[in-house]
């Protein structure tokens, strides 16, 4: 695999690598911008009554729990309900069923992701290199898997053999496709040919495998660690020492 034909490896000068590659184990840059993800979330979200909040939360973890214990397809609302120690009438004033149940915190997730594509946007190939060359972590990438390790329950249940097979494609496109495609060299992102679209799959695809292995193994790299794994996995060649 080439990565090079198709990112075509700029040089990238050493003032952006200082500016824009913050040392490993520096967290405040890519912390910030988790922190504003989440804060940016939450007051957009209307103001709830402490008791619909505490609600919602149980049925959030009665959710969890059960899927881990038994599987989506077993679960009912009745299960729901005695494991959130809340009555079938509480449940129905804010959801249908459990899966408008599921379908509304996999929703509440993925616009939290939405407000990573900002980022993305400002994303530049001469960037993503320097951070590379140097080894240092990509602020967004940290930012991103700090997001991930705060929705890690969720995530582990809905991704894993008992959630929403469903879920994981979602995930694919709002993060994992639009990571690949912003740093795709402009005559590529701009004219794709049949080849580049599956190149971006390909790594898509394999980024979401990076996501789902990470959560599924009990997520024991930190957020930067995982940062400089994604961008090392970009770069490396056939061949090459499979290596850090």
């Amino acid at each position: 695999m080439q990565t090079k034909a198709v990112l075509d490896e700029p040089t990238a000068s050493g003032a952006t690598a200082a500016a824009l590659a913050p040392a490993p184990g520096d967290a405040s840059v890519a912390g910030t911008a988790s922190a504003y993800v989440r804060d940016e979330a939450a007051a957009e979200r209307p103001t709830e009554d402490r008791r619909i909040t505490r609600t919602k939360r149980a049925l959030r973890g009665a959710l969890i729990a059960l899927m881990e214990e038994r599987g989506l397809d077993a679960i009912t609302v009745n299960d729901l309900c005695a494991r959130a120690d809340i009555n079938r009438g509480t449940f129905y004033n804010h959801y249908r069923d459990k899966d408008d149940l599921l379908a509304v915190l996999e929703n509440e997730v993925l616009a939290d992701l939405d407000r990573y594509q900002v980022q993305m946007a400002d994303l530049s190939l001469p960037v993503v290199m320097a951070c590379q060359k140097l080894g240092r972590p990509l602020p967004l990438l940290v930012s991103l898997f700090e997001y991930l390790k705060d929705q890690g329950d969720f995530l582990h249940a809905v991704l894993g053999p008992g959630g929403d097979g469903g879920f994981g494609p979602r995930l694919r496109d709002s993060i994992c496709t639009n990571l690949v495609e912003s740093i795709l060299h402009e005559r590529y992102r701009d004219n794709p040919t049949p080849f580049v679209r599956y190149y971006v799959s390909f790594f898509a695809s394999a980024y979401l495998g990076v996501i789902e292995r990470w959560i599924c193994t009990g997520m024991k790299e930190s957020p930067q660690e995982m940062a400089l794994i994604s961008l090392r996995l970009l770069f490396i060649k056939p061949g090459e020492r499979i290596e850090l």
